[in-house]
């Protein structure tokens, strides 16, 4: 179980929600991090009292050093900065909880340090899923998916004694805001409709990457880095409620469910206390509240980044890196209302057309997120 953590981007929806089970738990904080929010991250430093708070923006760290000056907390500024927070020693947890491509070199590193790592970063996995299954095997590291998908699909497997004895996995999705409209009607859609998910309390970025199905295309591709499955072994249902969380099915067709609320304090929890279980701040499931749980299929045609991402991790290399880099970039110009919704799945799937063989390494990785952002912003002009 863990003791004293570390957050990597502990202002954002996954980082509040991992200092309140936190505080439930009685942990420790190492350190926090976070880009531009100096307001927040100076109330959470405040209270929580790390060693070390790091800010990405040299201007934001300068104003936090500032306000912090009555404190014996260190301020520093950057990507190294955040590299330094991830090897702390007296943290024995990293919470990589930084959005987008900026949590590989800090999540990398603290696997290196044979760090846990509660995972609840996407981008890390989908771009370099070999290097840090690699590294953590190097290191001993434990990687803990705290995604409600990958968290479902791990618990599953806990009596699994042979990775052959796994038959299928099964990730259940609630469909977004837009599940069941046509292409027609996506067409019109906006940046409030988009960021109103029905299910969940998230992020901007990954709200609307739910929207677009981008989000289940990447989780499809962390299944098949973390859990050691080809990409035909993954499956994709839609499951609107949000009630079951994934399911593996096995050999024998039997299948193994998790289920509970939708609330990410639950799989945060479970990857700080792993493999003990203890009560968590939230509300029981009650299945009488619900009484129907729904399946449908996904229409990939229609949501077709999810299209573009399962394409992507069938042929591997620096793919899964184009794509992740182009909806990155893509989304960012969504959100400023530079572009209408459906260019986003459009310009993701146009982007698997970039070069992506070639080994995978972190300067490749760098290099391919780079070129799929100046393909987009030339697309987009």
């Amino acid at each position: 179980m863990t003791h004293t953590i570390t957050i990597l981007g502990s202002t954002g929806s996954i980082g509040r929600q991992t200092l309140s089970v936190a505080e439930e738990l009685g942990l420790r904080v190492a350190a926090l991090t976070a880009e531009k929010n100096v307001d927040l991250l100076e109330v959470q430093c405040r209270k929580y009292r790390p060693e070390l708070a790091v800010m990405t923006e040299n201007a934001a760290a300068e104003e936090l050093k500032t306000r912090l000056a009555d404190m014996n907390i260190r301020v520093l500024a950057g990507s190294e900065a955040l590299c330094e927070a991830a090897a702390l020693p007296q943290a024995d947890t990293v919470v990589a909880a930084v959005c987008g491509f900026a949590a590989l070199r800090p999540t990398l590193t603290a696997i290196r340090e044979n760090k846990r790592i509660a995972l609840a970063n996407k981008e890390t996995m989908v771009c370099a899923g070999q290097l840090m299954q690699a590294a953590a095997r190097a290191s001993g590291a434990e990687i803990i998916p705290v995604d409600s998908e990958h968290s479902a699909i791990f618990q599953c497997l806990m009596g699994c004694r042979d990775q052959r004895e796994v038959k299928r996995l099964i990730l259940t999705c609630s469909g977004g805001p837009f599940f069941g409209k046509s292409r027609e009607e996506l067409a019109s859609v906006t940046k409030a409709d988009a960021l109103r998910h029905p299910n969940w309390s998230m992020g901007a970025k990954i709200t609307v990457d739910s929207a677009t199905l981008m989000n289940k295309g990447f989780e499809c591709i962390e299944a098949v880095w973390l859990f050691g499955v080809s990409p035909e072994q993954v499956e994709v249902v839609v499951h609107r409620e949000s009630v079951i969380h994934s399911m593996v099915e096995f050999e024998d067709y039997a299948v193994l469910g998790q289920l509970g609320v939708p609330d990410m304090k639950i799989p945060i929890q479970y990857a700080l206390t792993y493999p003990e279980r203890l009560p968590c701040p939230t509300k029981r499931l009650n299945l009488f509240d619900y009484g129907t749980l729904t399946f449908a299929r996904p229409d990939p045609e229609t949501f077709c980044c999810l299209k573009a991402a399962l394409e992507a991790i069938r042929r591997g290399g620096l793919y899964p890196t184009l794509v992740n880099g182009a909806n990155e970039e893509l989304v960012r110009l969504f959100l400023e209302g530079k572009i209408p919704f459906l260019k986003i799945g459009d310009t993701v799937c146009r982007a698997l057309e970039l070069d992506g063989s070639g080994a995978v390494t972190v300067e490749s990785i760098l290099d391919a997120e780079q070129r799929a952002r100046r393909f987009v912003r030339e697309s987009c002009q």
